[in-house]
């Protein structure tokens, strides 16, 4: 005979399943001295939104909601794991590949003068596709156009790493999107994913990186998920992964069935969420958990 008590602690786990989700949208209580000494100190870090209707009273770096030693593997350019997929993208700059016979730097040049403040305004609007493509994007319309090669696919480690070279020649500008014209109706498609709650768990990006930054979510310190470091070199994955990689697994994370990677509704997510981190330096590549 089967025991009933299984079945009543599954029961008992579903219906706090159910609940759970929407403690997330309230405050956390107030944390222990212990826990507060060991939060990263975000708050002192933050810029003036440059937009009056931007959601946050100060805009902060990802960067911030790490731990120090987390910062300090960012900054040293030797210690940065990311920087292995840089030097990597460097070397298919001036690799000749496709029918065409030439290279990135055949059209472009020195990518540090050519690609300097380039990627700050990605995603951008391509009039001749009329709609917005995110930097994979228009690498891949490069490829097949100019060089008459064949597109990386998304993910593949030569496409991240194209991707993170030519951020890497905007380290320490501005994110700059814009979000005006033709791009409106993308920014708002995004910012209308943004807050729809998604998956088992009933959360939506802005339940975690606007209404909860800055506290715990089990180990996890919650940041305002920002953009301007992607690809980020995560610690987790010992490897670089693209912006499109992270909004997949976060809606996995909440039970939900993700967009697929370049598809539009990620690129007017990835739209909005650029615009909420207008003035943000870029950060490429940056370092997270």
């Amino acid at each position: 005979m089967v025991h009933p008590y299984p079945l009543a602690l599954t029961a008992i786990a579903l219906v706090a399943l159910a609940v759970a989700p929407h403690a997330q949208d309230m405050p956390s209580a107030a944390p222990s001295a212990k826990e507060a000494s060991e939060r990263p100190a975000w708050q002192a870090h933050g810029l003036k939104p440059q937009s009056p209707d931007s959601p946050f009273e100060e805009v902060v770096s990802g960067l911030y909601f790490r731990s120090k030693e987390t910062q300090d593997m960012q900054a040293d350019d030797f210690n940065n794991p990311g920087f292995l997929a840089v030097e990597q993208g460097e070397e298919l700059w001036s690799k000749v590949d496709g029918a065409a016979g030439k290279s990135c730097a055949s059209c472009h040049d020195a990518a540090s003068t050519s690609m300097k403040g380039v990627a700050a305004a990605y995603p951008k609007w391509n009039g001749k596709l009329a709609k917005p493509v995110n930097l994979e994007q228009r690498i891949d319309i490069c490829r097949t156009g100019a060089l008459k090669a064949e597109p990386w696919a998304f993910g593949s480690p030569e496409l991240t790493a194209m991707t993170a070279y030519i951020r890497n020649q905007s380290r320490g500008m501005p994110v700059a999107v814009k979000v005006d014209g033709p791009m409106t109706p993308w920014f708002e498609r995004g910012k209308a994913l943004y807050y729809q709650r998604n998956g088992q768990l009933d959360l939506a990006c802005a339940s975690c990186h606007e209404k909860n930054h800055g506290k715990y979510l089990r180990a996890d310190f919650l940041s305002q998920g920002q953009s301007n470091g992607f690809p980020v070199y995560r610690l987790r994955d010992q490897r670089l992964v693209p912006l499109h990689e992270r909004m997949e697994g976060c809606m996995q994370d909440v039970r939900a069935t993700p967009f697929k990677p370049l598809s539009d509704e990620f690129l007017a997510l990835e739209t909005y969420v650029a615009w909420r981190g207008l003035g943000l330096p870029v950060e490429t590549p940056a370092v997270r958990n």
